[in-house]
């Protein structure tokens, strides 16, 4: 690249970490779990808006309804809320740990010495994203990530006026923002909003044999200068 951007909005799922570790390792976690999360929290106004805007009647019908998102890879707004308060109940417990390709906490770490600064989108929700990057094998991650965001605060990841809300929130030109994605459709959105964008292609992932079209490809984040 010919000069460094200010900021790299980093996707999590097939670009800083395995797709598996997120789809069986954090659903399977959550699961079990969503029917007695939403009966011990009923008093809790975020889970009571979340159960609302499901549509069940019961707690069964609920669990019915998020199950049927989580097998049909929905990004609902209410599941999304539920299963990050679960993940964050679970790290906190020492149950789970973040799995992160071996190459993302140097150069996130390498990135921030030298002035960059990051930021997080996800369609996992911010109250998940933050505990994610807390707790993993190379340590606290966190604390080199200064903004989150997610599908609620700044809109789907596959629309270009998402990321112009982004930018906006983080104060900066378009030009100065680099997003790192797996999906060409988000790079097409970010690219569309004027950002600079980098394919992240990983052997195993979902998205390895995807046609990037005109946007620059990496394997590692070693290759990004």
């Amino acid at each position: 690249m010919s000069e460094s951007p200010v900021w790299i909005v980093l996707d999590i799922e097939g670009t800083t970490s395995s797709t598996e570790s997120v789809h069986v390792g954090l659903y399977s976690y959550a699961r079990p779990r969503l029917g007695p999360w939403i009966d011990a929290h009923r008093d809790d106004p975020v889970v009571a808006a979340a159960v609302a805007e499901t549509g069940g009647a019961t707690t069964a019908e609920t669990v019915a309804i998020l199950h049927g998102w989580m097998d049909g890879d929905v990004k609902a707004t209410p599941l999304k809320t539920l299963q990050g308060q679960i993940w964050a109940d679970g790290f906190a417990r020492g149950e789970l740990t973040a799995h992160f390709f071996d190459d993302v906490p140097p150069a996130l770490r390498a990135w921030r010495e030298e002035g960059r600064r990051l930021a997080v989108f996800s369609s996992g929700s911010v109250a998940s994203q933050r505990p994610w990057f807390a707790h993993t094998a190379a340590g606290d991650l966190s604390v080199l990530v200064e903004r989150h965001f997610d599908t609620v605060n700044a809109g789907p990841k596959r629309e270009p006026a998402s990321y112009q809300s982004i930018a906006e929130a983080l104060g900066a030109q378009p030009g100065e923002l680099l997003f790192l994605s797996d999906v060409p459709a988000e790079l097409d959105a970010a690219g569309a909003a004027g950002w600079r964008t980098t394919g992240v292609r990983r052997p195993g992932e979902p998205s390895e044999h995807a046609g990037f079209g005109d946007h620059p490809v990496v394997t590692s984040f070693e290759e990004i200068k």
